[in-house]
């Protein structure tokens, strides 16, 4: 079984976050997404971890769940109730499993999501004569150790009541160090890794490289957030990422952002004496799969080329997006978890993808920068770096990359070491409907369709990813199947974001020209 996790995102206590990122509103536009683990966010904040003790519980897997008095709520905005009666009318009655066609998974959704205790924490301080400014990720597998962590950072003077993701004065180095004393097991992921502000590979307040950031610790980093301005394909490129997993989550700042990056995790559900698993076990993964799913990833680069050629084979037919052809089988691995593959974001719509000045409407590739140099050609300001020539920078070897389309999906493959999950490229359905009807985002009509989809096919994935076509246009219209079909297969028209400006993503070439870009992008506009 597969398990689509998301396990960064922020409640309503930090800024620029709706009102609706409750307890209940995450649970509830998870299991709409086809979630089945979903992060806490923001532990830190005393009010919210309040609010996690008195709405979720430890289920003793390192993991939370909803307790039975609390249940899982959408918020459906812009959309008027009648309109939702009216369509699903006894003329278009609920769809059966077996109609959709083989390809049809019906994800975990309608279960309750496990929660991980996942929080993120700026550090803001000076190093090496440079200002740092970089976002982390912290897991811990109890609540105690959550508390524990929390009160160390308090004697330390840190203010966690300011925002849900505090600013703290403490190096790397003295925050792993702290993180590790107070628990051992817990995991640390440095965030969106290449954002020029706020990452750690950032041009503006980074490091150059995981060792220099972390020092003794950086040994224990077993993971990296790709993060919405880049894909596993341009990480791949830096070798010291050759030991650690290529990691993706939404980072969302409001419900129906959730999603729109998942690492999705392969279960094994066969009983497993360690970790006590069965398949009718309503808990389908524990922190401790999480743990050696992201280490296996790990010892599986290092071991490169070096006797995986059987293995190789393998992978190469298998199929990561197929439930019943896993990638690859978890019984090879003897792991009762492990990373199929990631769902991504196109980084080109980020806003600092490629180098370039706003003001003067200059925009350059990395290899242009090459040629031309990085002072604006127009008023000879210097150009804002973009995050391809940031990555290009600290590359040590080339694009290393290929596609397959497997189950009319475009995967993308690490050529020379297959053995790495591979990812898909997605854009949010609202964003497919939105285009393919001709309305905003976030009008009623687009909201109409996407209910209807997601109700009728199990959850926002299983339309992105399984689907059949013609069964999508029964429950829509040709238009927005063929908007999924074209995202699929990755026939879709990108131009590229550079200096603050938003890049464009279009399905349509020419006979359509209505942008994907959806102008809320409260994430994004933080970085």
């Amino acid at each position: 079984m597969q398990i689509i996790a998301d396990l960064h995102l922020h409640s309503r206590f930090s800024r620029a976050v709706s009102p609706q990122m409750t307890i209940e509103g995450i649970a509830g536009w998870a299991r709409k997404k086809g979630i089945g683990l979903v992060a806490t966010g923001d532990w830190t904040h005393p009010m919210w971890m309040r609010e996690i003790g008195e709405k979720l519980e430890e289920d003793g897997s390192g993991l939370l769940q909803l307790k039975s008095n609390a249940h899982a709520e959408v918020a459906n905005e812009n959309l008027d109730p009648s309109s939702v009666a009216s369509a699903f009318s006894p003329a278009t009655p609920s769809l059966r499993a077996s109609e959709a066609g083989q390809n049809f998974v019906r994800s975990p959704h309608a279960q309750q999501p496990q929660f991980l205790l996942s929080t993120e924490i700026s550090c803001i301080y000076s190093q090496g004569g440079k200002t740092r400014r970089v976002h982390t990720l912290i897991w811990m597998p109890t609540i105690a150790s959550a508390m524990n962590f929390s009160k160390e950072l308090t004697k330390r003077g840190c203010n966690l009541l300011s925002d849900g993701r505090p600013i703290i004065g403490l190096s790397l180095i003295n925050l792993a160090e702290t993180v590790f004393s107070v628990e051992p097991r817990a995991l640390i992921v440095p965030a969106h890794i290449w954002t020029p502000w706020f990452s750690v590979y950032g041009k503006m307040g980074g490091f150059e490289s995981l060792e220099e950031a972390f020092g003794e610790f950086a040994n224990r980093i077993y993971a990296v957030e790709t993060g919405l301005s880049s894909s596993p394909d341009m990480n791949w490129l830096i070798k010291e990422l050759d030991s650690r997993a290529i990691i993706s989550f939404s980072d969302a700042h409001s419900g129906a952002k959730l999603g729109r990056e998942a690492t999705v995790f392969e279960i094994d559900e066969r009983e497993n004496d360690e970790h006590k698993i069965k398949k009718q076990d309503e808990r389908m993964i524990t922190y401790e799969d999480i743990v050696e799913a992201l280490k296996q990833a790990s010892l599986e680069s290092r071991a490169l080329k070096v006797g995986v050629e059987d293995r190789t084979s393998k992978i190469e037919k298998s199929n990561p997006l197929s439930a019943t052809n896993p990638l690859p089988p978890s019984s090879m691995l003897h792991l009762p978890a492990f990373i199929a593959y990631t769902i991504e974001f196109y980084p080109e719509e980020g806003k600092y993808h490629h180098t370039g000045h706003r003001d003067c409407s200059v925009r350059l590739t990395p290899q242009e920068t090459v040629t031309k140099g990085t002072t604006c050609p127009v008023c000879g300001k210097p150009l804002t770096q973009g995050v391809m020539q940031r990555v290009e920078e600290l590359a040590t070897r080339i694009q290393n990359s290929e596609f397959r389309i497997q189950n009319e999906i475009k995967l993308l493959y690490n050529k020379e070491y297959p053995s790495r999950p591979p990812f898909v490229m997605l854009v949010p359905l609202k964003e497919i409907i939105s285009e393919a009807i001709g309305s905003p985002v976030a009008s009623s009509k687009t909201q109409l369709y996407y209910e209807k989809l997601v109700s009728q096919f199990g959850g926002e994935f299983n339309v992105l990813l399984h689907a059949d076509l013609p069964e999508i246009t029964k429950y829509s219209t040709a238009e927005i199947s063929d908007g999924v079909r074209k995202v699929r297969i990755g026939d879709i028209v990108i131009d590229p974001g550079y200096d603050g400006v938003f890049g464009v993503v279009k399905i349509w070439k020419s006979d359509k020209e209505r942008a994907l870009v959806d102008t809320s992008k409260e994430q994004l506009g933080l970085f």
